[in-house]
């Protein structure tokens, strides 16, 4: 008779037999590994911009408040007021165009305000308050989108500005001075906004304030005429206003001249308007 050899096969599925990791063991491997760095204030910040440019990506529709609202800005004051103001388009343009400049980067940082507060209503602020990041950067971030379409903004207006005759002459540093002290006002004014994006309830509320605070801060001033020519009581008030300050230096700058009063008090209010609400808007997003 013959013998056949049977290989062993092991342990059958009765007998095998896991053991499962204490959770004292697990705790010591996840502490045991590199965990990545924690995000700087600028590198979130950067992030939460780039979102906020992601956003016009998807909805383009987004940059008309950029690019034909300050078209019909331009050509519409220019052509309306500067034959009885000026005599001339092309005459009133040079007096015009440095101060609508101001007043349409002013008027469009509302739109801050409105976004934070879709990202209220939709939920997204949740999520952002509990991720491990500078607790600032959404806010931070929204601006520095922000600043993107101002700068896009002042640029389409420039251009149609020496379309129609406008001719700086403080150069190519003169216009960059000029924007660049008007992008650093407008990034502190747009914290007012932030502030009214998590204090009110609903987009339309937003809006509404908004165009309530800024119509008078922006008509009531030297955008469009030179403040001497109006009752002393509201000369009192034009000239201490900050967008007067601001509206005069971005223009003598583009002129080439060197408005150090007017520069310092652009400066000052914006140090002012993002010590103030940017205070007021993190204590109202830490409480939200």
């Amino acid at each position: 008779m013959s013998t056949v050899a049977t290989k062993d096969k092991g342990p059958g599925p009765d007998e095998l037999t896991f053991e499962a990791p204490k959770a004292e063991e697990l705790a010591a491997l996840l502490v045991s590994k590199d965990r990545p760095p924690r995000p700087g204030a600028l590198s979130a910040s950067l992030t939460f911009g780039w979102r906020a440019m992601l956003k016009i990506k998807h909805v383009p529709e987004q940059l008309f408040d950029v690019t034909a609202f300050p078209i019909m800005m331009v050509l519409m004051y220019a052509y309306l007021f500067g034959g009885a103001l000026a005599g001339s388009v092309s005459e009133y343009i040079q007096f015009l165009l440095p101060g609508i400049l101001t007043m349409s980067i002013v008027m469009i940082t509302m739109y801050t305000g409105v976004a934070v507060n879709t990202d209220i209503a939709k939920g997204v602020f949740d999520r952002f308050r509990t991720l491990p990041i500078w607790r600032p950067a959404p806010m931070v971030g929204y601006l520095l989108g922000d600043v993107i379409r101002y700068l896009i903004a002042s640029a389409v207006m420039l251009a149609v500005g020496m379309a129609i005759g406008y001719r700086p002459h403080g150069g190519v540093l003169g216009v960059l001075a000029g924007v660049a002290l008007l992008m650093v006002f407008s990034f502190a004014f747009s914290w007012i906004w932030t502030m009214f994006g998590l204090l009110l309830r609903t987009e339309k509320s937003v809006m509404g304030v908004s165009m309530m605070v800024i119509f008078p801060l922006t008509f009531l001033s030297n955008v469009f005429v030179d403040p001497r020519t109006m009752p002393g009581w509201l000369q009192a008030f034009v000239n201490n206003s900050p967008v007067t300050h601001v509206a005069t230096a971005v223009r003598e700058l583009m002129a080439g001249n060197w408005p150090a009063a007017d520069i310092a008090w652009s400066l000052g209010w914006s140090a002012v308007l993002l010590a103030a609400f940017g205070t007021v808007t993190m204590r109202l997003y830490n409480r939200k």
